[in-house]
């Protein structure tokens, strides 16, 4: 019996409330208005923004449905979309693409205006929510929300991708693999033969380190306080690797001394904390090294820094989503997958089924997975 139309009721991982665990609910997910995709969601990652939240570190409306790094297939479709159809395998996307704005009709940019980072409101475009539980409004997750087996997104925020790809691994495209990859070759644009150092060396900072391997870098230094890390690492393109904590002097030192005083070409921060963002900088070379922020900082922090790494010629970038203009890219990187052009297998350590969320997040805070992938 068709579902197009109508409400659907299902379960839903439900935040309530940061620092509490997830509540696995039955939610009414409202059918798509114009313009919008409702999405059986059928594979989700657990990503480290998504502990973010629940952590108190990035500030969003409660109660919520989180999750942002999922594959699934199109359920029904509002009136006036016409780039998916019912039937059709989708990653939604986090970072949409309208092709109107400035971000997207510059070859430079991809941070579309239709986001719902920052001062994130957890609405659609209408201002009005599609989930409701217990009577409650729950917001959504920018404009994702893929903890849950239905979900509904903008036509800006979702991707069209190979009918025949597995979807517990192209999950990962959605975000981790694609955010960390990236920055290596769009955000960077690394050069064959050139040394980079990866702060953090989880499922993103995994990823970055594909990135540098597929862009020829001759040494990858991985950086993490997590020695479990390292073989994982080598394994995907890591030249050596270095734990902060064998040593008495500052990391970005100990770079220095491995790189013969000069610094690396490229520095990644892929953790998400200030303190390791200005020694990313600091370990770059002095002159015309790049450091990429691609770690996401708390809620309202602030750095500070010596402006003289700056001056005297460092770069300093941000990199969101890996500097992939969405809708065009993910199809892309799908199709790369499928040709066998990178593994996404290596970084998928635990699948579990969704109901064992809570377990997912204490496998990413132990530090004992890469990336989970939750099976609905």
């Amino acid at each position: 019996m068709s579902t197009s139309g109508k409400v659907i009721k299902c379960k839903a991982a439900v935040a309530w409330e940061p620092k509490k665990p997830f509540s696995i609910e039955e939610v009414e997910v409202a059918p798509p208005k114009a313009h919008e995709v409702r999405i059986k969601i059928l594979a989700t990652g657990i990503c480290r923004s998504d502990d973010h939240v629940m952590s108190g570190a990035l500030t969003v409306p409660f109660p919520i449905i989180l999750g942002h790094e999922a594959a699934g297939v199109v359920e029904s479709v509002g009136e006036g979309v016409t780039c998916v159809k019912p039937g059709d395998k989708v990653i939604p996307l986090f970072i949409p693409q309208c092709g109107e704005c400035s971000s997207c009709v510059n070859s430079k940019g991809n941070l579309c205006s239709k986001n719902d980072l920052g001062a994130a409101r957890g609405l659609m475009e209408d201002g009005t929510t599609r989930f409701t539980c217990k009577g409650k409004p729950i917001h959504h997750f920018i404009g994702t929300s893929t903890f849950t087996e239905y979900t509904v997104v903008h036509e800006t925020a979702v991707a069209k991708i190979d009918a025949v790809a597995p979807l517990e691994k192209v999950c990962l495209i959605g975000c981790g693999f694609s955010t960390g990859y990236g920055a290596a070759l769009n955000t960077a644009k690394v050069e064959r033969g050139s040394t980079c150092a990866v702060f953090g060396l989880g499922g993103v900072g995994l990823s970055v380190v594909m990135g540098c391997k597929a862009a020829g870098a001759s040494r990858i230094i991985g950086v993490d306080i997590n020695k479990d890390k390292f073989t994982k690492a080598k394994e995907l393109g890591a030249t050596e690797c270095v734990n902060p904590q064998d040593f008495t002097k500052p990391i970005e030192d100990i770079l220095m001394d491995l790189t013969g005083g000069e610094g690396v070409d490229y520095s990644f921060e892929v953790i998400g904390r200030t303190d390791t963002m200005t020694a990313a900088l600091a370990s770059c070379h002095k002159n015309y090294g790049m450091s990429v922020i691609v770690g996401v900082p708390p809620t309202a922090s602030q750095i500070s820094y010596n402006p003289m790494l700056l001056f005297t010629g460092r770069t300093w970038k941000g990199s969101i989503f890996g500097g992939w203009k969405s809708k065009d890219s993910v199809p892309k990187l799908v199709a790369d997958y499928m040709g066998k052009k990178f593994n996404l297998d290596a970084l998928i350590t635990h699948t579990l089924p969704f109901d064992k969320i809570n377990e997912g997040f204490e496998l990413l805070r132990a530090g004992k997975s890469i990336r989970s992938v939750l099976l609905f």
